[in-house]
């Protein structure tokens, strides 16, 4: 049994005020036709701006008098209790209906079936996988575009016809591949959901001899780990077949996962992992500054001082860094000690150095570009540290940076105030350091509202 599902929402899920959900509609398919609905207007208890007023046409007033979602979270459960949980971009609605729930309280778990990437493996060749260009392309009718119940029967519709695609599929022809899909990989899958918790943390996967194979993170691991039993990719495939167990550590903060998942990948080395595995940095890219003249950016052996910028793996790599930022931000290959001469340098020649190397460009101006560099791959203050929720209620995490660097994760209760950073060497997660921990925060602080306690320099 399945259970096709369209909501829509009056806003994005991932913002400052998140967006809540309006509509929604759940069709019960039996794999032969649809054989039941549940269909509503939901009053999100928020204010729906005229844009998604424009776009779904519902509007304040009609859901004035409809119910809330706790009013009709028995009727959720019910209609996809023991059925796949279907939908056209399945993350998007299965997201936000399971954010509601865990807004009440309850975790709310159901496997899942994307209807894009089913259409993108038995159908390819289309321009887009959108519902509305695809139902177009392949004349499916959509009445009531952008409303929970037209979109549902519209992706009901297109489920019938990727069923009777799947079923003429030479994939799916053989009765023997179809018994290995369905024996030992189901019932290490069930076994796996069943034990996975869906919150944010690092899992391992094991294999018979409890080796782990493979590391990775997510806001919700119980969701990452039905994405790895659907993908169709080869190599997660062969890590699916040696795949018996499980194991996590919940970390409630996404940076702590991040920061966990890169050290555990560093110490263990897992064969189906292939980022972050280096654990010895030989190079760092350091500044040179002088008051009086341009200010100067150098490849040296691995060195640990307030002068670093970055420290990488190998020449190479930091080479390519060195080579992003010259062309970024308009270096001089000269004061980067690319190359040398009394002649202009090469960058010049093509209109990418403004002209340090030959006096067209004052010292003060270059170093402004540094200055702006250093911003951009820097940290915002020497010490503070980044607070985040925790692994349970009433609990906090927090990362440390300490004199530029990484210093250490740990927790500590909700209510306590920490102002002083030698308190929190009580509470500090015993982590090795490695450099890259650091290009892990910034790139994370770029992209995330994030909570800051400053500390007074020493």
């Amino acid at each position: 049994m399945f259970a096709i599902v369209d909501i829509e929402t009056c806003g994005p899920k991932y913002a400052y005020e998140r967006g809540r959900i309006i509509d929604i509609c759940i069709l019960v398919h039996d794999g032969l036709q649809v054989v039941d609905k549940f269909s509503t207007l939901i009053n999100p208890e928020c204010h729906i701006s005229s844009f998604y007023t424009q776009l779904s046409g519902i509007s304040n007033e009609m859901v004035r008098n409809a119910p809330r979602f706790h009013e009709v979270a028995k009727d959720i459960l019910s209609y996809t209790e023991g059925k796949l949980f279907v939908a056209h971009n399945v993350s998007f609605d299965y997201n936000f209906i399971k954010d509601e729930f865990a807004g009440l309280g309850y975790t709310f778990k159901r496997d899942t079936l994307c209807t894009v990437r089913l259409s993108r493996k038995l159908i390819p060749g289309h321009k887009s996988y959108s519902l509305g260009k695809l139902c177009d392309e392949l004349q499916i009718p959509i009445y009531d575009r952008h409303r929970a119940e037209g979109d549902a029967v519209a992706t009901a519709v297109l489920f019938d016809r990727l069923l009777q695609v799947k079923a003429g599929h030479p994939q799916y022809k053989s009765t023997s591949i179809a018994q290995l899909m369905s024996t030992r990989k189901e019932n290490i899958k069930k076994y796996i959901l069943q034990k996975i918790p869906a919150s944010c943390g690092v899992y391992y996967f094991l294999d018979a001899e409890h080796r782990i194979r493979y590391i990775g993170k997510s806001i919700d691991m119980y969701a990452r780990a039905i994405q790895h039993f659907n993908s169709d990719i080869k190599k997660t495939q062969k890590l699916l077949n040696e795949l018996t167990n499980v194991d996590y550590v919940e970390t409630g903060s996404e940076l702590i996962a991040l920061l966990l998942e890169s050290e555990e990948i560093k110490k263990h080395k897992p064969e189906y992992n292939t980022l972050r595995k280096r654990d010895v940095f030989t190079h760092s890219i350091v500044l040179q500054r002088n008051e009086a003249q341009a200010h100067q950016l150098r490849i040296v052996p691995l060195q640990e001082d307030t002068h670093v910028i970055q420290s990488l793996t190998s020449y190479a790599s930091a080479r390519e860094r060195l080579d992003m930022w010259v062309n970024e931000f308009r270096l001089c290959l000269h004061a980067c000690n690319l190359s040398h001469g009394d002649s202009p340098c090469f960058n010049y020649h093509i209109k990418k150095c403004n002209g340090l190397c030959c006096g067209e460009e004052e010292a003060e101006t270059y170093n402004q570009r540094i200055e702006k560099l250093l911003t951009y791959t820097g940290y915002d203050y020497p010490d503070f540290m980044l607070v985040d929720r925790g692994r349970k209620p009433g609990e906090k995490s927090f990362v440390w940076i300490k004199q530029h660097r990484f210093a250490g994760y740990g927790y500590i209760n909700e209510d306590d105030s920490i102002h002083n950073p030698n308190d929190l060497s009580n509470y500090l997660h015993d982590a090795t350091y490695y450099p890259d921990a650091d290009d892990l925060i910034k790139g994370w602080m770029r992209q995330k509202p994030r909570h800051i306690v400053r500390f007074p320099s020493p």
